[in-house]
C-alpha cells in the first residue's frame, strides 16, 4: 500500500502545480495584454496529460505493484525532487511576468538573460526533467519514471522547437534579471 507520506508528497506536488497555473495565468493575461503571441497550442494538452499522469503513476505504480520505499534511492531522489523545485521557481522568478506554462512571446522584449538562463537555455525543463525521474523514484516506482522520461524526452524535442522558434523573433538579450 501506498505510504501516507508519498501521497502527501504527491499532495504537496499536486498543490505546487495549481501555484503553477495561479502564476501562468496571471501571466498569460499580462503578456497578451502586451500584444504576446501563443505558440505550440497543439502540444499543450499532451503536455497537461503527461504531468498529470506522472503524479498519478506514481501513486498507482507504488500501491499495486507495493513497491517498498528505497531508504538510500528514495532520500537521494527526495533531495532532486526539493532541488528541481527550487531551480523551477528560481526560472519563474527570473523570467518574472514573462515566465508561462504555455509558449506566449510577447513582441519588442529582448530574451531574458539572467538567473538559470545564464547558463541554460531552457533550465525549467531541466527541472522538469529532474523532477519526473526523481519523483516516481522516490517510493521505488520505477516503471513510473522511465516511461515519464521517454515521453517527456519526445515532447519535449517538440517543445524546445517550438520555443526556440518563437524566442528566435526576440531582439538581442537584454541585462540580467
Amino acid at each position: 500500500m501506498t505510504s501516507t507520506w508519498y501521497t502527501l508528497l504527491m499532495l504537496a506536488v499536486a498543490a505546487e502545480r495549481l501555484a503553477e497555473l495561479v502564476v501562468a495565468r496571471r501571466n498569460t493575461r499580462w503578456s497578451l495584454a502586451r500584444g504576446g503571441v501563443e505558440s505550440g497550442r497543439g502540444h499543450y494538452p499532451a503536455m497537461v496529460a503527461l504531468h498529470t499522469a506522472l503524479l498519478l503513476g506514481c501513486l498507482a505504480e507504488v500501491r499495486l505493484a507495493e513497491r517498498p520505499f528505497p531508504a538510500v534511492l528514495g532520500w537521494a531522489m527526495a533531495v532532486v525532487v526539493v532541488a528541481s523545485q527550487a531551480l523551477r521557481w528560481w526560472c519563474i522568478r527570473a523570467l518574472g511576468p514573462r515566465w508561462n506554462t504555455r509558449v506566449i512571446v510577447v513582441p519588442g522584449l529582448p530574451r531574458v538573460t539572467g538567473g538559470p538562463y545564464r547558463w541554460l537555455s531552457h533550465p525549467n525543463y531541466v527541472a522538469v526533467a529532474a523532477e519526473g525521474l526523481a519523483l516516481p523514484l522516490v517510493h521505488g516506482a520505477w516503471v513510473t519514471a522511465l516511461v515519464f522520461t521517454a515521453l517527456n524526452a519526445v515532447l519535449m524535442v517538440v517543445r524546445i522547437r517550438c520555443e526556440d522558434g518563437a524566442l528566435a523573433r526576440l531582439p538581442a538579450a537584454d541585462a540580467p534579471a
